[in-house]
């Protein structure tokens, strides 16, 4: 049966479902599109590959491809269809995946990558999940920041907290005032903001719990650098 079936129960269209199934031809289109746009890169001469347009096109694919990541993740959940993967995951490699995947565009843009990590530290986790969690924010960091992103992760009180610093102007207060749940409200058609991001982040984390713990982020601005700090802690 058709996970996006368009039909509800009574026999009249249901507009969400039409959308998610809308959502996921996109997501299929735009990851093929990504895959050829990353083949005609490695055919180009090595010189044109760093060019900033070839990384930019690349860039915003990713990010649309992002949003419609959270889009069918937030329509799965909101129907329980959306199950967790855990497993054990070294948390320094999958900060080194990001880095590699982000340096060229950060590079064009003259933003410095820091990576503070233990390379022993492990964790139990949905990767694809926490991945998605990570894309979002390390997109945001590179948008506002000025001059440096440092990704942080260590344990603290039994849970692996993962932290992202930026130098930029931080997090406006509207958000950093919001309550769990409220983040989505706090849309500016003026800036492009839509708190998707942040509001597919919290409700992804919460999924992962242990005993009486569940998974939470914050938003705060200062940390390292001066600027915004994106943070995940995960029991």
């Amino acid at each position: 049966m058709n996970e996006y079936s368009i039909m509800s129960k009574d026999k009249q269209p249901d507009f969400s479902m039409i959308i998610a199934s809308a959502v996921h031809d996109m997501k299929n289109s735009l990851s093929m599109l990504l895959h050829s746009v990353d083949q005609m890169c490695e055919e180009l001469p090595e010189e044109w590959q760093q060019r900033n347009n070839t990384t930019v096109v690349k860039y915003e694919a990713e990010r649309v491809n992002s949003y419609l990541v959270q889009l069918l993740g937030l329509y799965r959940l909101q129907n329980e269809m959306l199950s967790l993967h855990i497993d054990e995951c070294f948390v320094h490699d999958i900060l080194d995946e990001q880095s590699a995947h982000y340096s060229p565009m950060l590079k064009d843009k003259n933003i410095e990558l820091e990576i503070t990590c233990d390379p022993n530290i492990s964790w139990y986790f949905d990767r694809e999940v926490i991945l998605g969690v990570l894309n979002n924010a390390l997109n945001n960091a590179s948008r506002y920041t000025k001059s440096i992103i440092e990704i942080v992760a260590y344990i603290k009180d039994d849970d692996l907290i993962i932290e992202i610093h930026d130098d930029g102007i931080g997090y406006p207060d509207e958000l950093l005032q919001a309550s769990p749940g409220e983040v989505i409200n706090n849309i500016n058609f003026q800036t492009g903001s839509t708190s998707l991001g942040i509001y597919f982040a919290e409700m992804v984390t919460k999924l992962h719990t242990q005993n009486d713990k569940q998974g939470s982020i914050k938003l705060s601005n200062g940390g390292r650098h001066g600027g915004g700090v994106f943070t995940v802690a995960l029991p």
